[in-house]
C-alpha cells in the first residue's frame, strides 16, 4: 500500500512538472518586469487544480479606508487612508498592482514607471510603500529612524550620495536619502514621512539623476495631511489618533479571547479603531486566514475599552494588536492572544 501511494505521488509530480515545462511560451522572457510590453500570462491553471486562498488582508467593513486601498485614477494616485493625493509625472503610469501587505506590516501602495510614450534618455521607476510602525521587526520608532537604519545597513557595494537630510515636499516635512550602485550605475532617492504611525516612503530609481531630480520637484504637487512628519504623524483631526499598545489590561474593561478552530502558525496582525464610547468600530487584518479573521471579529465585537481622552474630551483611537505567534522579533503589543 505504501509503495502504491508513493508511486501515485511520483506520477502526480512528474505530470505537473511536465505540464509546467510544456506551458512555457517562447516569448516568456518578455513577460513581466518593470519595462515589459507583454503582460499576458503564458501559463494557465491546469484542469483539476484548485487554488486555495491563504492568509490575506481584509477588514470588518468595506467603507472605512485601509492603507492598501489606494488607486490610480485619471493619472492621480490617491489613498484615502493616508489622506494622500499624488499626480503622476507626465508620461508615467501604474502597470502592476502591489502585493498584499506582509505580516510585518509592509505595504506596496503603488508601482509607477514611464509609459511606452516616454521620450527621456533613461527610464526609471517609483515605489510608494508604507511600513506599519506598530508591527515592524526593525529597531525603529518612526520614519526618520527607519531611513537611518536603512542607511546604516547598506551593503558595501552601495555608496551613500546624500545622508538622511530633512527637506519639504508638498509643504510637508520629509527625510531625503540618496545612494547608488557604481557597478549597476543605478541611483536611488528615498523620501520618507510618517502618517498615522506608518512610515510612507517614495523610492525612486534610475540611471538618470536629472530624471530623479525632476520627479522630486514634481512631487511638490502632492497633497498630504497636516500631520505628515518623519518623527510624528500620529493621526488626529479627521483621522483617529494612533496610540501604540493601547489594547492592554489597563485600558480594557471587557475582553473575550478569539477561539481558533484551526491550529495555524502564522502571526495575525490587526489594526482596530475604537470609537469615543470605547467600542471597536473597525477591524483591519493585515494578514489572516478567513477563519482567523472571523474568530477575531466575533471576539472583538465584545471588547470594551476605557474612552481615550484628549484635552478632556473622548476621541477615536487606532491601535495595533498581534494575535497568534510571530515568526520574527515583533514590536507589537505584548497583550496579544495566542492560539
Amino acid at each position: 500500500m505504501r509503495s502504491r501511494y508513493l508511486c501515485s505521488l511520483l506520477i502526480l509530480f512528474v505530470s505537473l512538472w511536465g505540464w509546467g515545462q510544456e506551458a512555457k511560451a517562447p516569448s516568456a522572457g518578455k513577460n513581466g518586469g518593470d519595462f515589459a510590453d507583454n503582460v499576458s500570462s503564458p501559463t494557465k491553471v491546469p484542469a483539476g487544480v484548485i487554488l486555495v486562498k491563504g492568509a490575506w488582508s481584509s477588514a470588518s467593513d468595506s467603507v472605512t479606508p485601509v492603507p492598501e486601498g489606494g488607486n490610480v485614477v485619471n493619472k492621480v494616485f490617491s489613498d484615502p487612508y493616508f489622506g494622500m493625493s499624488y499626480p503622476l509625472p507626465a508620461e508615467w503610469e501604474e502597470k502592476y498592482k502591489g502585493p498584499p501587505p506582509s505580516d510585518s506590516g509592509r505595504y506596496v501602495l503603488a508601482q509607477l514607471r514611464p509609459a511606452a510614450t516616454f521620450k527621456g534618455p533613461a527610464r526609471g521607476s517609483m515605489l510608494i510603500t508604507a511600513q506599519d510602525m506598530f508591527f515592524t521587526p526593525l529597531p525603529a520608532n518612526n520614519a526618520l529612524e527607519l531611513v537611518n537604519y536603512s542607511k546604516d545597513k547598506l551593503q558595501a557595494d552601495y555608496k551613500v550620495e546624500l545622508p538622511p537630510t530633512q527637506t519639504k515636499v508638498g509643504e510637508r516635512a520629509f527625510t531625503f536619502f540618496a545612494y547608488w550602485s557604481p557597478i549597476a550605475e543605478l541611483h536611488w532617492y528615498v523620501l520618507a514621512t510618517e502618517i498615522r504611525c506608518h512610515a510612507v516612503e517614495f523610492v525612486l530609481s534610475s540611471r538618470d539623476t536629472k530624471l530623479l531630480e525632476s520627479i522630486v520637484v514634481d512631487m511638490n504637487k502632492m497633497k498630504l495631511p497636516e500631520e505628515a512628519s518623519p518623527t510624528a504623524g500620529t493621526g488626529g483631526g479627521a483621522a483617529p489618533l494612533c496610540v501604540k499598545d493601547y489594547a492592554n489590561d489597563q485600558n480594557l474593561m471587557a475582553r473575550v479571547d478569539p477561539i481558533f478552530t484551526e491550529h495555524r502558525f502564522n502571526p495575525v496582525p490587526v489594526r482596530i479603531i475604537i470609537d469615543k464610547e470605547g467600542k471597536v468600530k473597525h477591524i483591519h487584518f493585515l494578514s489572516a486566514f478567513p477563519d482567523q479573521a472571523k474568530a477575531v471579529t466575533d471576539a472583538m465585537k465584545q471588547w470594551k475599552f476605557k474612552p481615550y481622552l484628549r484635552d478632556g474630551k473622548p476621541v477615536e483611537v487606532e491601535t495595533g494588536i498581534l494575535f497568534g505567534r510571530a515568526g520574527y522579533a515583533t514590536r507589537a503589543a505584548k497583550s496579544a492572544a495566542t492560539e
